[in-house]
C-alpha cells in the first residue's frame, strides 16, 4: 500500500499528461490491484475447514477464493480460482506445503496448490461436484469424493473410480496411508490401498472396500469420521447425526460408543490425545481417544445472536448456532470452529478445561445486497464513525459496520473485523440457519448514508424504510413506504441546498421524503411502468434535479420547482433505450449520469439536456449483462460488475479497460470505492449449499437476475487499488 501511494505521488509531481500516465500504469495494473481482505465464508460442512498442523494457518472457502487466515495476526492471504467455480472442500497436506481443493458445479476439478498460491496439479474426475478431499499422511495419495449423485471416489495416483453404497458425508486417511475411511448414510467403509500398490501398474485400478460392522447402528447417518493418531492409530472414530460418538477397532468392528447428550451432531476431529465433537447449540465436546472418556471443555461456545452489539449477557433460554466444522492444530493446541451463523472462532485449548478465545469473526449468514461507505466530512469533528468504515446489509436482517482501515485487533468484544451489528427486528432465529426465510421476504435490500453522516436509511424486502441515527447507531424511525421491496435509495447532496430522501421500489413508485420534517412524505412519482432500479439527486440550489431508471428501459429526468407546499418534481426529459437498465451513478462533476445496460454498455447522459454524451463497453466479455456501475470519487475511473461474475475497472474518459478482477462465485450485488481512492469494496451472495449448486448446474440467469437472485452466504471483498489511481 505504501509503495503504491509513493509511486502515485511521484508521478503526480512530474505533471505528466493524463494519457501518458495511464499508459505507463496499465501494464502494471494487474500487480497493483490485489485482493486485500474477504469478510465472509462459504463453509457448509466439516470438509470446508482445515488447518496447517505446522504453522496454525486456518483455511476456508469464500466463493471461488480460499482464505488463508493467520488467527494471531488477524491477517489473510488468498488463493483465487481463475475458473470462477466455487470451492466446496479443501485439506492441507501433513507437511503444510500444499493444499488440495475440490470444486462444485458441472465437471469440477480437484486441484493441488502451493500455499503461496501456485497451482501444482489438476484433475477432472467427477461430474457433479466434489464433497470431500484429503491427503494421505505421507502426502503420496489424495482421495476425492463426489457429491451424492456423482457416486465416485477417486484416489491419486491410482484414480480408481468406485461407487460407495450411499451418499458420502466424510472421509479420513489412516496414519500409515494404507487405507482411508468414508462415512455417510448407513455406511462406514474402509478402502485399502495395499492391494492396488502390489499390482504395480500405471493405470487406474479398482479399490478394495470393506464395510464397517455397524451392528445395531446400521441405520444411522454417520456425518463425520477421523482415523486415530499415535497410540490410537488403529482406531477409527465416527460421529452420527443423532449424537453418538463411535469407536471402530482395527477389525472394522464397532467396539464402543458414547452418547454426546445433544440434539444433533455434525463433525469431529481427532489428535493423538483428544477427540473433539461438534454438536448442536454451539457445543463442542472433548474425549480421550483410548476409552472415550469425556473431558469437560469449558467456555468453548460462540456468542449468542443478539448480544454482539453490547457486553450484555444472553437472555435466559437463548439459542446458539450449531457447530458446523472443526479443525485442530495439535502443536499450538488451537481449535478452529465454524458455526451455522457463519461465524468463525479459534480457541486456545492448552487447558481443555479452560478454553480461551483467540480469534473470532462474525459474518453475514444470508445474501448480502448492498453496502455504503461512510462519507468524508469536511469537519471531522462532526463525524459519527471512523472515516474508513462502511456498512453492509443482508437477507439475515442485519446491518453490519466494518472498518477497512483499522489496525489488526479486536474491534468488538465478539469479532476482530467488526465494529457493530444492527439488528432489524427482534427475532434472531434466522441467523442460526443457512437458509432464507420461508416467505422469501426477509432482510435488508439497500442502504444509503446522508451526506452529513448523521443518518443511515435502509430499505427492506417488505417495502419498509428504517432510519438509523449514526451518533448512537439506533433505529429512530420505521416508515411503511412501499408495497414491495425497496430497490434503491438516494439522499440529496449538500450542493442542492435541500435535505431529501428518495426511495424506489419494485412497485414502480418513487417516494420523496423531507429529512428536516422527520422524513415526511413530500411527493410520489409514478412515471415508471416497471421496477425502479436506481435513483439519484443532482444539481445546485435552486436547480435541483432527480434522475431515475428502471426495468421498463426508461430514464426519467425530473426538475424541481419551488411551490408553497415545498419542492415539486416534474418531468423534463424522458429517454427510452432498447435494453433493460440495471444501475446508475453520477460522475464527480454530477453533471453526467452513467447507466449500466443489459447490452453490456455504459451510456453516459447529460443531466440538463437528457442527451447521450457517449456509449462505452462496460464488460470484459461478450456475454451477460452489466449489473452494477460505480464511479471513482476522483472522476478518473469507473467500475462495473457483470453477470459473468467479473469486476472490471475502466478509464472514464477513454473507455479503455484498465483491469479485470475475479474472486466472487456469484453476481456482485454492490460495489463502492473508498473516499480516499485506495480501496474497492464489493459484495455478493456466494453460495455454500452443495445441493443448490447441483440444481443450478444447467441453469442460466434471467433478465431480472439482479433483482431476484437469492443466495445463501455473503462474501465481502476489499481490493486495494491505490497504487495506480492518480489524483
Amino acid at each position: 500500500m505504501a509503495d503504491g501511494a509513493d509511486c502515485a505521488s511521484g508521478i503526480a509531481k512530474k505533471r505528466q499528461p493524463r494519457r501518458s500516465r495511464l499508459s505507463q500504469h496499465k501494464k502494471s495494473s494487474s500487480s497493483r490491484v490485489c485482493l486485500e481482505k474477504v469478510l465472509g465464508i462459504t463453509t457448509a460442512s466439516g470438509s470446508g475447514l482445515t488447518s496447517d498442523p505446522n504453522t496454525g494457518l486456518v483455511a476456508y472457502p469464500a466463493g471461488c477464493v480460499i482464505v488463508l487466515l493467520h488467527p494471531k495476526k488477524n491477517k489473510q492471504t488468498h488463493i483465487i480460482n481463475t475458473s470462477r467455480r466455487p470451492f466446496s472442500a479443501l485439506a492441507f497436506s501433513h507437511d503444510g506445503k500444499y493444499l488440495v481443493t475440490g470444486e462444485s458445479g458441472h465437471k469440477p476439478c480437484v486441484c493441488v496448490w502451493e500455499v503461496g498460491g501456485a497451482k501444482v496439479a489438476e484433475v477432472q474426475s467427477h461430474n457433479h461436484g466434489v464433497s470431500h478431499v484429503a491427503f494421505s499422511t505421507n502426502s503420496q495419495y489424495i482421495v476425492s469424493v463426489g457429491f451424492q449423485h456423482d457416486k465416485t471416489v477417486s484416489v491419486w495416483d491410482w484414480r480408481a473410480p468406485s461407487s460407495p453404497p450411499t451418499r458420502v458425508l466424510a472421509v479420513s486417511f489412516s496414519q500409515d496411508s494404507s487405507y482411508f475411511v468414508t462415512a455417510g448414510n448407513r455406511h462406514v467403509r474402509f478402502w485399502y490401498l495395499d492391494a492396488s500398490k502390489e499390482l504395480r501398474v500405471n493405470s487406474a485400478v479398482p479399490l478394495i472396500g470393506r464395510s464397517g460392522l455397524l451392528g445395531d447402528h446400521r441405520n444411522s447417518v454417520f456425518c463425520g469420521v477421523a482415523c486415530g493418531r499415535g497410540r490410537a492409530a488403529l482406531s477409527t472414530f465416527c460421529i452420527t447425526s443423532s449424537g453418538l460418538l463411535c469407536l471402530f477397532n482395527s477389525s472394522r468392528q464397532l467396539e464402543a460408543w458414547v452418547d454426546l447428550k445433544t440434539a444433533s451432531a455434525s463433525c469431529l476431529v481427532a489428535s493423538e490425545d483428544l477427540v473433539f465433537c461438534g454438536c448442536a447449540d454451539g457445543v463442542v465436546r472433548a474425549f480421550g481417544p483410548a476409552s472415550l472418556q469425556y473431558l469437560v471443555l469449558a467456555s468453548c461456545c460462540p456468542d449468542c445472536p443478539g448480544v454482539h452489539s453490547s457486553l450484555s449477557p444472553a437472555a435466559p433460554g437463548a439459542q446458539y448456532p450449531h457447530t458446523l466444522a472443526l479443525t485442530f492444530d495439535p502443536s499450538a493446541r488451537h481449535l478452529a470452529c465454524v458455526y451455522s451463523d457463519h461465524s468463525v472462532y479459534v480457541w486456545d485449548v492448552q487447558d481443555v478445561r479452560a478454553a480461551r478465545k483467540l480469534y473470532s469473526a462474525l459474518y453475514h449468514s444470508g445474501s448480502v445486497w448492498s453496502l455504503e461507505v461512510y462519507p468524508d466530512l469536511p469537519d471531522g469533528s462532526r463525524s459519527c464513525l471512523p472515516p474508513s468504515s462502511f456498512f453492509t446489509c443482508s437477507s439475515d436482517s442485519t446491518i453490519r459496520l466494518w472498518d477497512a482501515g483499522a489496525p489488526a485487533g479486536p474491534r468488538n468484544h465478539c469479532s476482530h473485523d467488526l465494529l457493530k451489528i444492527l439488528y432489524v427486528g427482534e427475532k434472531t432465529q434466522h441467523l442460526q440457519v443457512e437458509a432464507e426465510a420461508a416467505d422469501g421476504k426477509a432482510g435488508i435490500r439497500v442502504l444509503e448514508i446522508s451526506p452529513d453522516g448523521q443518518h443511515l436509511a435502509a430499505g427492506d424486502r417488505c417495502g419498509n424504510l428504517h432510519i438509523f441515527g449514526l451518533d448512537f447507531l439506533e433505529e429512530q424511525l420505521k416508515i411503511e413506504a412501499h408495497d414491495s421491496e425497496v430497490l434503491c435509495l438516494a439522499f440529496s447532496p449538500t450542493s442542492t441546498g435541500v435535505k431529501l430522501l428518495a426511495s424506489g421500489s419494485r412497485d414502480r413508485l418513487i417516494h420523496v421524503f423531507n429529512v428536516e420534517k422527520n422524513f415526511s412524505l413530500e411527493q410520489t412519482l409514478n412515471d415508471h411502468s416497471g421496477s425502479i432500479t436506481a435513483v439519484r439527486f443532482t444539481g445546485q440550489s435552486p436547480d435541483v434535479r432527480l434522475v431515475s431508471c428502471g426495468a421498463d428501459k426508461s430514464i426519467y429526468f425530473q426538475a424541481a420547482e419551488q411551490t408553497p407546499g415545498g419542492l415539486l418534481f416534474s418531468r423534463s426529459h424522458h429517454v427510452v433505450e432498447k435494453a433493460t437498465l440495471y444501475d446508475m451513478d453520477l460522475d464527480s462533476s454530477r453533471e453526467h449520469v452513467a447507466v449500466a445496460c443489459q447490452d453490456r454498455n455504459i451510456r453516459v447522459y447529460n443531466v440538463q439536456s437528457g442527451k447521450m454524451k457517449k456509449c462505452v463497453k462496460g464488460s470484459s466479455g461478450d456475454e451477460g449483462a452489466v449489473i452494477k456501475v460505480q464511479m471513482d470519487p476522483s472522476g478518473s475511473f469507473f467500475a462495473t460488475s457483470c453477470s459473468e461474475k467479473n469486476i472490471s475497472i475502466f478509464d472514464y474518459e477513454s473507455g479503455e479497460r484498465v483491469c479485470t478482477l475475479i474472486g466472487h462465485a456469484e453476481i456482485v450485488t454492490c460495489m463502492r470505492f473508498s473516499q480516499d481512492c485506495r480501496h474497492l469494496i464489493t459484495v455478493s451472495g456466494d453460495r455454500s449449499d452443495p445441493a443448490q449448486d447441483q440444481q443450478r448446474t444447467h441453469c442460466s440467469h434471467t433478465q431480472h437476475c439482479v433483482c431476484v437472485c437469492v443466495c445463501v452466504c455473503v462474501c465481502v471483498a476489499v481490493y486495494s487499488y491505490g497504487g495506480w489511481i492518480l489524483r
